[in-house]
């Protein structure tokens, strides 16, 4: 390829925002010019190649290509999915009655991309007796999911797809299936019935109210329909009998400014977890004949310090999802008895989760462990006998030994007194003021998951410190936690991070010309934000699909997302929080001076943050940087906010970006 000595420059057309063309989606001038920032990109990263290359054939030396999950039983099947060398999606399968019988191929998803350059599976559910499928395929990347129906005894297609569904759930017998669909704005706001053969699908029910999004499903005892309508922070449940969804849909309690909870079933009850009288969420049961809140009785009390984050149900026990000190664990609770224990772990740092518990009656819970040294791992768990049996641990093929790594759990301190816990990982023997690798996101309550990676190996074993920073905006610390990270508290989010990379260096861990950062979607505004802030603290940044221009997408309610967004970010027309709003936006405050080199990675499909966000960044700041270094940006022409969807594709990508970073630190080979 002839080297591109010049980055592209894309015209400025007169008006309040001189990239605002950008968003033509149809224009060929659009489309040419993002081309034209992917062959520069290339060019200016071609002499990398060879380490790219590289390090995709080391990374993908590491996976176990043909492997199995582990089955997990939904009443007379047991389900799992399998991968095959050289395929790039999981198989969906099935067995009747035992591990022994014959397979049963449900969805193979390799078959289902022929054509396509993307693939993603939405819905999968089954009716009750296992012999119909509902399930949603996306095949743009753009998130909007099309539902088929099909009977899985002779394999054909029952009713007309449905295009823009969401979620989706069986009746009782499995005549009836229920979804919701979305509107122009991509939100879920209709419920239909359709009984299979039956005509045209009834309309059960529209949420007008452009902050609240709607979503069908089933309690774990397959008694209840379960109708839920939510906003950033207030929730309201209907219920219908599972044996009658043609029956009257009940509220279990309506609609209530900052009042969220959600709903299972036990017996004659409702199990509801409601964060009425605390923000941090309680347990309260409900009879089914009237589960109004003056009927309400409280199980599990509101707690300061622990979050509720949520209950799994079963016959005899329920198991509380609960997060303390930052932390996620489990307790055990004897529905029987009302004896509670809990499950620990014996990390510093570590995500835990509830797996594929699709039964009610079983005393055995799983659940998914894993740490930045321990792969992801599958546990069952006897909530009897309080035993926990291994059933399946990643494997990391070339001889992985854990012990040669180190994770630690540490803490900065920001501006206010608040101590931001931070997450590290590295290879022993790594050399002080190392180069670093530092993550962040800090929105939405979304706890950062500590996860392990065997890509990230090709990191560790160069040198390299990984390291996340639990910002506010975060769930880590409970709702408060989130509190002080949105609306007129964003700002904590970004004077966090700025205080973690501060901690990193003083510390010794890393120096600013060694020190890269990361961060994808809400995180990438806070790439934005800091880079604005301090761009001396950082040598470089890698985003994904960042959301740079908040002002400017805040203001326009007619994209995805947008009115419900206000709850966590505020509605910019609105004087004071278009104020704040516009003192911290990335494309806002672009401004000369140099900046850290960028990799801004974005997706030309992307319905979550629009591709010509990043775009108009990079035009920006091309025109303002002061800088030397490079400032790239790459479109993904056939893929969304997730990036590519096929699992050597995906690795190819983390191989391009590891390479960027490498290059960066001065690391090749």
């Amino acid at each position: 390829m002839e080297t591109l000595l010049q980055p592209p420059a894309a015209p400025r057309l007169p008006g309040p925002d001189d990239y605002f063309w950008l968003r033509e989606r149809e224009n060929p001038a659009v489309r040419a010019y993002l081309e034209a920032e992917n062959a520069y990109c290339d060019s200016v990263l071609g002499p990398l190649q060879p380490l790219r290359e590289h390090l995709y054939r080391e990374m993908l030396a590491r996976i176990q290509e043909t492997d199995m999950s582990v089955p997990y039983r939904e009443g007379a099947y047991f389900h799992y999915s399998r991968t095959e060398e050289g395929l790039q999606y999981p198989i969906l399968c099935r067995k009747r009655g035992s591990l022994d019988a014959p397979e049963e191929v449900v969805l193979d998803l390799n078959a289902e991309a022929r054509g396509h350059s993307f693939m993603s599976l939405g819905v999968y559910t089954f009716s009750d007796d296992g012999t119909r499928l509902a399930y949603s395929l996306d095949n743009t990347g753009f998130r909007e999911y099309t539902l088929h129906v099909k009977d899985l005894t002779t394999g054909q297609a029952l009713a007309g797809d449905v295009p823009r569904a969401g979620s989706a759930a069986w009746s009782a017998d499995g005549a009836t299936v229920l979804y919701t669909v979305e509107d122009d704005a991509k939100r879920p706001y209709r419920l239909y019935r359709r009984a299979i053969g039956a005509g045209e699908p009834a309309l059960l029910f529209e949420e007008s109210d452009e902050h609240f999004r709607l979503s069908v499903g089933k309690t774990r005892s397959r008694a209840f329909l379960i109708a839920l309508s939510g906003s950033h922070t207030t929730t309201e449940c209907r219920f219908a009998p599972a044996d009658r969804p043609e029956g009257e849909w009940r509220v279990i309690a309506t609609r209530e400014a900052e009042h969220e909870y959600d709903v299972d079933h036990h017996g004659s009850d409702f199990y509801i977890r409601t964060n009425s009288g605390g923000r941090n969420f309680r347990l309260v049961t409900a009879p089914v004949g009237d589960p109004s809140r003056a009927r309400w009785t409280e199980i599990v009390p509101h707690r300061p310090d622990v979050m509720l984050e949520g209950v799994e149900l079963f016959r005899h026990h329920a198991v509380l999802v609960e997060r303390e000190g930052g932390l996620p664990h489990f307790t055990v609770r004897d529905l029987r008895t009302g004896d509670a224990h809990r499950v620990t772990f014996p990390e510093p740092t570590y995500s835990a989760s509830p797996g594929a518990n699709a039964e009610f009656e079983t005393t055995t819970f799983r659940f998914g462990y894993q740490s930045l040294v321990t792969p992801s791992s599958v546990f069952d768990y006897d909530m009897e006998a309080r035993t926990r049996a291994l059933r399946k641990q990643q494997a990391v093929l070339g001889g992985y030994d854990a012990s040669q790594y180190v994770s630690e759990r540490r803490e900065a301190v920001a501006a206010d007194g608040t101590r931001i816990p931070i997450s590290i990982v590295y290879r022993k023997g790594a050399p002080e003021r190392a180069p670093l690798y530092l993550s962040g996101y800090g929105a939405y309550g979304y706890p950062y998951p500590v996860t392990f990676s065997s890509p990230r190996l090709s990191l560790l074993d160069r040198g390299v410190v990984f390291a996340i920073a639990h910002i506010r905006g975060g769930g880590e610390m409970g709702k408060a936690w989130h509190d002080q990270g949105r609306l007129f508290a964003k700002k904590n989010t970004f004077t966090d991070f700025i205080a973690s990379a501060e901690w990193l260096i003083a510390n010794g861990f890393t120096e600013p010309q060694r020190l890269v950062i990361q961060g994808g979607s809400a995180g990438g505004l806070l790439m934005g934000a800091v880079l604005n802030e301090r761009p001396e603290l950082f040598h470089a940044a890698v985003m994904h699909v960042p959301f740079l221009d908040v002002l400017n997408t805040m203001m326009d309610a007619s994209l995805p997302l947008t009115v419900g967004e206000y709850e966590e970010w505020g509605n910019p027309n609105e004087t004071d929080a278009h104020a704040y709003i516009k003192s911290y936006c990335p494309y806002s405050n672009l401004a000369p001076r140099p900046y850290p080199a960028m990799l801004v990675k974005t997706s030309f499909h992307d319905s979550q943050v629009m591709y010509w966000e990043p775009a108009k960044y990079v035009a920006r700041l091309r025109t303002l940087n002061t800088g030397a270094r490079p400032l790239l940006l790459h479109t993904n022409l056939d893929a969304g906010h997730g990036g590519a969807s096929g699992r050597y594709d995906a690795l190819r990508e983390t191989a391009f970006d590891y390479a960027f970073i490498l290059g960066q630190l001065g690391l090749g080979i």
